[in-house]
């Protein structure tokens, strides 16, 4: 067992078939001896330090944090508190491990936003059944979450989610001075289609819309919403403007290549789309409206220009 065992290379939320653990201690016995409890059940990772735990959490989100609450530097206080301020962890679950006894400190720990208290030495089978227990609620809290951030026709995220996302990866760009790319996109001609066609095979077009520009999206990180009726937007982090109209010119060519007749089209005699692509470097205190106003605005000059091709720019 090696410390944060997982985490080099790691990109974004876990994704495994087991529930993902994270076991934060900085006595190696105890993280050898929880390790074993839990291995045959999780995919568990390990990290000695406060500080190294959120690191791991801002590449990879476990489903589960046991944190130890005496620790040198940051202690399990201030590192609860931490996850509990950020955007992206605050829905952790954290099950504080202490020797302490003291009804104070277990009334600290709750208000720092700890899940559940568990005095060491630990009892294996108590442990295994109070980590089992608030692991099905945080997976349940999790389908219930993801219901509410899909779209219900498509399938993607919906505008709700993408909002969220925007704002997230925004202040994650700003804090790592990475650029962050958008791609605003429109289906040309749709409410024709909608109409020559009718509403059923509309629904399909969106559909088999939805499907190629999801497939062609290659990154975790990268999301795909829709932002309402026949737009759909790309948020992609760590991506300057040149990879971002690349990878807007191969969604444009994918949509073509499904070949849907479209007799109503003033583009093309299949069903196109148009696309405008911005990227920015965010700032500390800016917003990240100007970047969804720049593309939109792209996204315009492409439906001005005649429509099924790609205006770029930056913000």
């Amino acid at each position: 067992m090696t410390a944060l065992q997982g985490y080099e290379g790691a990109d974004g939320p876990h994704s495994g078939a087991q529930p993902a653990l994270l076991i934060v201690d900085d006595q190696p016995v105890i993280l050898q001896a929880l390790y074993a409890i839990f291995a045959d059940d999780y995919e568990v990772f390990v990290a000695s330090s406060g500080k190294q735990a959120l690191a791991f959490c801002e590449v990879q989100l476990p489903d589960l944090i046991l944190l130890d609450v005496s620790m040198p530097g940051m202690d399990g206080y201030e590192t609860c508190q931490r996850l509990q301020a950020n955007p992206l962890t605050t829905d952790i679950p954290v099950i504080f491990v202490t020797a302490s006894t003291q009804h104070d400190d277990e009334t600290r720990g709750l208000e720092a936003g700890a899940v559940d208290f568990i005095s060491k030495p630990v009892n294996p089978s108590v442990v295994r059944a109070r980590v089992r227990t608030h692991i099905k609620l945080k997976l349940q809290s999790d389908t219930l979450r993801r219901l509410s951030l899909t779209d219900g026709l498509t399938g993607v995220a919906n505008r709700r989610q993408f909002d969220e996302a925007l704002v997230n990866e925004w202040r994650r760009c700003s804090r790592s001075r990475l650029p962050l790319s958008l791609i605003f996109i429109d289906v040309d001609y749709f409410k024709r289609y909608n109409d020559g066609y009718g509403h059923q095979l509309g629904d399909d077009c969106l559909k088999a819309v939805a499907k190629v520009l999801k497939l062609g999206l290659k990154r975790p990180a990268d999301l795909l919403a829709r932002y309402g009726g026949e737009e759909f937007v790309c948020l992609l982090p760590e991506t300057p403007l040149l990879g971002a109209q690349q990878t807007a010119n191969a969604l444009e060519a994918a949509v073509r290549a499904l070949a849907l007749p479209h007799a109503f089209s003033d583009a093309a005699a299949v069903l196109t789309i148009s696309l405008g692509v911005t990227a920015a470097e965010p700032a500390e205190g800016e917003s990240p409206a100007a970047l969804l106003d720049a593309a939109d605005k792209l996204l315009y000059q492409a439906k001005e220009a005649g429509r099924a091709q790609v205006k770029a720019g930056k913000l």
